[in-house]
């Protein structure tokens, strides 16, 4: 493919200081809150963050770094729309979960609060209203007038990509927001991203069947791996495809069957139930076991009788008493 370039200054590396700015930031940030803060807000014996935690962050930091900076941002906005939609997808679809993920719940309470931002994070993250707002900004940033100013016009262009990753925090926070009470029920999620799906295959199935050029700031010569405006679209429209709808799709599939295929197993026979009181690490199931209550097996249970055994001692000690009345206490029966 490298070979098949038109353009000679597409792979020119270009920095882009804002960006890594931007990144180092948000990275140091997390370590200072996990190193300084962090052992001061929880409690002592409680783990800060976890190495899950921590791979999450890895990984969307990196996806976010990676779709803001060169090679990724410029051929997306110089030349290959396609590529300006692989860029969407990361910082919608893939960025902003991992994210959310490598959030600990006691670090999102802490930016939070609970006066009125909280309450305001928590009206916008109701499932219909996280919804709106992230379709709405994704109708928009497809506008062919708003896609062809954001090519030319750089603050626009991240303004535009700030909106579209503040929305996908939004959007996903309901599926895997680090606070309990904003996230939905499994079932609530597979409707949910199910819902959100639909919306993605208008712009969609528009780039893809398009006649003509639909955004004017691509149509340009040298062209890069000679592909044309229209299969430039069309290659878009497909990835836009896959990330707003196969890609939650999978999300749900895999939701299904964590959640319902695992309650549908049987149980295994070697499972824990109540034992009768051995000890002996082979309990016997106990008959009054919802799946054992039968009458047959309820006639061959007895009661257990806790009455202590007596030894050797205590009835030496009772043949002694019986035999010499008089050393009996006064509430003994034998006393006239």
């Amino acid at each position: 493919m490298l070979a098949a370039v038109t353009d000679p200054n597409v792979w020119r590396f270009r920095a882009h200081p804002e960006v890594w700015v931007l990144v180092a930031s948000l990275v140091g940030c997390y370590v200072y809150a996990l190193k300084a803060i962090g052992p001061r807000v929880i409690g002592r014996g409680q783990m800060v963050v976890t190495g899950k935690q921590i791979f999450y962050f890895v990984a969307g930091i990196t996806l976010l770094w990676a779709a803001s900076d060169w090679p990724i941002h410029d051929i997306g906005e110089n030349n290959l729309y396609s590529v300006h939609m692989l860029q969407h997808m990361m910082l919608s679809y893939l960025a902003p979960p991992l994210l959310l993920l490598a959030t600990p719940e006691w670090l999102m309470r802490l930016i939070v609060g609970d006066g009125k931002v909280y309450a305001a994070v928590r009206w916008l993250t109701k499932p219909v209203v996280a919804a709106v707002i992230f379709n709405v900004s994704v109708m928009v940033i497809h506008i062919p007038g708003v896609v062809n100013a954001a090519v030319t016009n750089g603050p626009l262009h991240y303004s535009l990509h700030l909106m579209v990753v503040l929305t996908s925090l939004l959007m996903w926070m309901p599926v895997c927001g680090p606070l309990p009470e904003v996230r939905l029920s499994p079932g609530g999620k597979i409707l949910y991203l199910f819902a959100q799906s639909f919306v993605p295959t208008v712009p969609a199935a528009w780039l893809t069947f398009a006649d003509g050029v639909v955004y004017k700031s691509y149509d340009h010569l040298p062209r890069v791996f000679g592909l044309s405006v229209i299969d430039d679209q069309q290659i878009a429209g497909v990835l836009m495809k896959i990330g707003g709808s196969v890609f939650l799709w999978t999300l749900c599939t895999v939701l299904f069957f964590n959640r319902f295929m695992r309650g549908a197993r049987p149980r295994s026979l070697s499972a824990p139930f109540p034992s009768l009181g051995r000890s002996d690490g082979n309990a016997r199931p106990a008959c009054d076991h919802p799946r054992l209550t039968r009458p047959w097996r309820a006639a061959r249970a007895r009661p257990t009788d806790t009455t202590p055994t007596p030894t050797t001692a205590s009835r030496a000690q009772a043949r002694s008493d019986h035999a010499h009345p008089s050393v009996t206490s006064d509430r003994s029966p034998c006393k006239r």
